[in-house]
């Protein structure tokens, strides 16, 4: 008698890949968006099972697409990279956003700030990290027991999860991967670039330079070398000519 195997049941939830609402409120917040997100993904470049995502729907719930948040940041272990329209929870199985930044915009009230902890509270986040440009603070919350609770102090806080050191400077965030590298917009990227171009540009024209001082040294060796050929053959000559005449040149 045959076994007839039942498919899976067929999902028919959609769940959007926007919600509408722009990534940024302003130009500041926005760099620091692409600079949090481009340093997360530099960082984690060559781990293929580290999935680094910004202002992207994740969705925690299966079947309840109205449960849902787009971090301005955020890094799931565990998860291949890779194109997605939205991060759908249990399609990848089941493993949340270990780790989350938000940017805080002028427009962010105190109430929608505590309704994204308590997100990130109910649905496994276990580092969230929240920092306000325009204010230059910097909070932090990581999970113990089952909550998320505050980071007392995050001056030279390292992250367990992704190695990185916090740090502010004059309200300036800085972070710093375990390499020693700090996350840099794509400015200071172009300037380092520049510079590190103007600097080997610099070593090239000085190695020209001790390339045509060593040519013109080999040159001048060249020249005495043939001064003293030339003095040589002159002296034989001279010596054979004397010979010739009878006179010993040690003599005169």
């Amino acid at each position: 008698m045959s076994t007839i195997t039942p498919l899976p049941p067929r999902e028919d939830v959609v769940y959007p890949e926007s919600d509408g609402k722009p990534i940024a409120d302003n130009t500041l917040q926005f760099e620091w968006i692409t600079t949090i997100k481009g340093g997360l993904d530099a960082l984690f470049r060559d781990d293929p099972n580290v999935f680094v995502a910004g202002d992207l729907l994740w969705y925690p719930v299966q079947g309840n697409p109205k449960v849902r948040a787009a971090p301005d940041a955020m890094v799931v272990f565990g998860r291949p990279k890779g194109y997605r329209g939205s991060y759908i929870q249990h399609r990848e199985g089941g493993i949340p956003p270990q780790v989350v930044f938000e940017v805080q915009s002028p427009g962010n009230t105190v109430e929608e700030l505590f309704l994204k902890w308590k997100f990130y509270q109910r649905h496994g986040v276990e580092e969230y990290y929240l920092y306000d440009p325009e204010g230059g603070a910097l909070f932090g919350w990581q999970r113990k027991g089952g909550e998320l609770r505050p980071i007392s102090d995050m001056e030279g806080w390292v992250s367990p999860r992704l190695k990185v050191r916090f740090a502010l400077a004059g309200g300036d965030l800085h972070l710093t991967g375990p390499d020693g590298l700090p996350f840099a917009s794509y400015v200071d990227l172009a300037r380092q670039r520049d510079s590190e171009r103007d600097r080997a540009e610099h070593a090239c024209a000085l190695a020209e330079q001790e390339r045509a001082r060593a040519e013109q040294e080999r040159a001048r060796a060249e020249q005495e070398r043939a001064r003293a050929e030339q003095e040589r053959a002159r002296a034989e000559r001279l010596a054979a000519r004397l010979a010739e005449l009878g006179l010993d040149p040690e003599q005169l």
